[in-house]
């Protein structure tokens, strides 16, 4: 990694993290993590830091997930290398999650993946009219890390069962009306925002508050009843059928969607929030999801997937089982075993 990939400083009493990789929308590296974890443990003893600000230069997007090419490539071998990268990016997840200073994430732009993973755990997330947030993982045949499994399922209703099955996109409107961002300012408003929290380091909520504007109605808001009624299951196959059974024409498009997706990262992202929702600590959640991430980087589907978004380009992967009754119980099981103590995830001492 060039140094420029992370540019971290502290200005006025404010951290600052800017994610320096325009060309790839951001996309984090184990190296970027590393420097904004050496960064953020720095900071965190350090009286000249009130608070920090994570954001990220040029206009295409804050951060679009994690080097999937590298993923794949690791996970086709013996996945050491992806196990690395998920070891040290879920340390940076904890310790954004566990941080004693407020951090605010501007995410303007594209934020996907392992974006959602830098910015969620931050006390201060703002959206703007560019904001385009995703799960997009079930795919590329891989499931909603970086938290996923502990943020999406404190959504309202079963809001995050749907994103993480779906992968839909949501833009702002939606995004603050499901408490996903807190806030929403304008793009031409976000230097002012960033000069107006120089001033006041200590207390960027306030700021947040002071310059957010409204941004508008939110177009999920008339499926939330049929999202939270439909996705309210415990397997796949109940709300296919229910979808199914449904019959509308929002209820028959999301079953289409579904059936484009791997049916193994279905299961297993079904799984993955209904046992997050259970936990009672985020470590706990990364423990399970860095188990959970070793092993599907080395299934027939996560390579498939990658190959058909990312490699090749068609959109056509051949998923293997091809359909949700092939996915068996002891096939998610195995995917959800534990690890061994001496192999397990652990945060950050």
């Amino acid at each position: 990694m060039s140094e420029s990939e992370v540019l971290t400083r502290i200005e006025s009493g404010v951290g600052r993290i800017t994610l320096n990789r325009p060309k790839a929308i951001h996309a984090l590296n184990r190296a970027m993590c590393e420097a904004m974890i050496d960064a953020l443990v720095a900071w965190k003893s350090d009286d000249r830091v009130a608070s920090v600000l994570i954001d990220h230069a040029g206009e295409r997007g804050f951060c679009a997930g994690g080097d999937i090419r590298m993923i794949a490539e690791s996970g086709a071998g013996d996945a050491s290398e992806a196990e690395a990268f998920f070891h040290t990016e879920y340390q940076l997840n904890n310790l954004m999650f566990e941080y004693p200073k407020p951090i605010t994430a501007i995410v303007d732009g594209i934020v996907m993946g392992g974006g959602v993973g830098i910015s969620e755990p931050a006390a201060v997330r703002i959206a703007t009219e560019r904001t385009t947030y995703a799960m997009p993982e079930t795919g590329i045949g891989l499931f909603p890390d970086v938290g996923g499994g502990w943020f999406l399922p404190r959504l309202p209703g079963q809001a995050g069962v749907w994103l993480a099955l779906t992968g839909a996109r949501l833009k702002a409107a939606d995004t603050v009306a499901l408490g996903i961002h807190t806030h929403y300012v304008a793009s031409d408003v976000v230097e002012a925002l960033k000069a107006d929290l120089l001033a006041n380091p200590s207390d960027p909520k306030a700021v947040a508050d002071r310059v957010s504007g409204d941004a508008g109605e939110a177009p999920l808001a008339a499926h939330r009843e049929a999202i939270d009624r439909l996705f309210a299951f415990d397997t796949i196959e109940e709300i296919f059928a229910a979808l199914e059974a449904d019959g509308s024409e929002w209820a028959l498009k999301q079953l289409a969607t579904l059936k484009t997706k791997s049916p193994q990262s279905l299961k297993v992202s079904l799984r993955q929030i209904r046992e997050g929702a259970k936990m009672e600590t985020f470590a706990d959640n990364m423990a399970m999801e860095y188990a959970l991430g070793g092993r599907v980087v080395s299934t027939h589907d996560f390579q498939e997937g990658v190959r058909a978004v990312i490699i090749d380009k068609d959109n056509a992967p051949n998923w293997q089982p091809a359909d949700i009754a092939g996915v068996s119980d002891d096939m998610i099981e195995a995917l959800f075993a534990p690890l061994p103590q001496d192999q397990s995830w652990t945060p950050l001492a």
